[in-house]
């Protein structure tokens, strides 16, 4: 039978070995051990101060050529755009840089009709029939349902809607009242689908889709095929720029470039996070106008040059 004694004994000679064990840590960790560690961590310090003033000139160097950007298309844009109307019509993801471009697109001498944030709400998938809905009690006289896809996807046959009223017709036809006009994004705002930062008071020639990376949620497939939808039905209706951040697949501007029919009258630009992307929108834009051409632009997989060639 254990008795205490046994206990005793046993718990001391525990004791004894981890203070032995302490003892010898210790004295092993004063020599060489001891040594290698203090040159590895002193190796290590230096190394993250390297690695930290790099970091720090490649910001610095960045900051120098968005400034260099910043001034080149105070050179490039002015009067390249004036007169011409230009939509701005930003995604969920592209908010953070739809001002830069914005200024861009003013520098150049475009006139913006509008600014419309396009909400959440209205690229769920769980929506769509209420989108559908809501397209056919939005319409009216001058901005009827006639000519609207009628596949069922709610979100599509809106933006196609949207377009129309946004939009100059491409088909000429009577235009959209001030009256119309006004009662269609009403009812889109007043359903929190999109919000307007400006009132849109005349239709626009061009738009500029400002958006960023794709949906990485469970229903990442279906929204940035809304995405597509939504670009697709307003290029039916006018001269337009997808200006983005990144290529990575399911994005927008990844999806414009590797369809064959898409690419051939949507421009990209990929880095439009960026000054220097947000000056290559607008030479984009500038190009769709003055040359009738579309391009690809930036950084990213599918980019055929970083900027438009200068006009003729």
């Amino acid at each position: 039978m254990i008795n205490f004694r046994y206990h005793v004994v046993s718990l001391t000679a525990v004791f004894l070995a981890l203070a032995i064990g302490l003892v010898v840590g210790t004295a092993a960790l004063n020599g060489p051990v001891a040594d290698s560690l203090r040159d590895t961590v002193n190796a290590l310090r230096k190394d993250n101060q390297h690695m930290r003033q790099t970091v720090n000139s490649l910001e610095e160097e960045l900051r120098l050529e968005e400034d260099f950007a910043a001034e080149v298309a105070k050179v490039m844009l002015p009067g390249k755009l004036t007169g011409k109307r230009v939509l701005l019509l930003s995604l969920p993801s592209g908010r953070d840089h739809t001002e830069g471009v914005a200024e861009m697109l003013k520098l150049a001498g475009a006139t913006v009709t509008g600014r419309i944030d396009i909400q959440d709400k209205f690229i769920n998938p769980d929506n769509n029939t209420t989108l559908m809905e809501l397209a056919v009690t939005a319409a009216r006289p001058t901005a009827p349902t006639t000519g609207l896809p009628g596949n069922g996807h709610g979100a599509e046959t809106s933006s196609a809607l949207l377009a129309s009223v946004l939009l100059d017709r491409a088909t000429g036809g009577t235009p959209v009242t001030e009256a119309d006009r006004r009662a269609v994004l009403a009812s889109y705002t007043n359903g929190g689908y999109l919000t307007t930062a400006d009132q849109v008071t005349s239709p626009a020639e061009a738009v500029v889709v400002v958006s960023g990376q794709p949906y990485v949620d469970k229903d990442a497939t279906k929204k940035d095929e809304t995405v597509v939808k939504l670009v697709e039905q307003f290029d039916r209706t006018g001269l337009l720029v997808v200006a983005g951040s990144g290529s990575a697949d399911g994005n927008v501007v990844a999806q414009v470039r590797t369809d064959p029919v898409l690419a051939q009258s949507i421009s990209t630009v990929d880095n439009a996070n960026t000054v220097q992307g947000q000056l290559v929108t607008t030479l984009s834009l500038v190009e769709q106008v003055a040359a009738k051409k579309v391009g690809q632009y930036g950084l990213g997989a599918g980019a055929t040059s970083l900027m438009p060639p200068p006009a003729s």
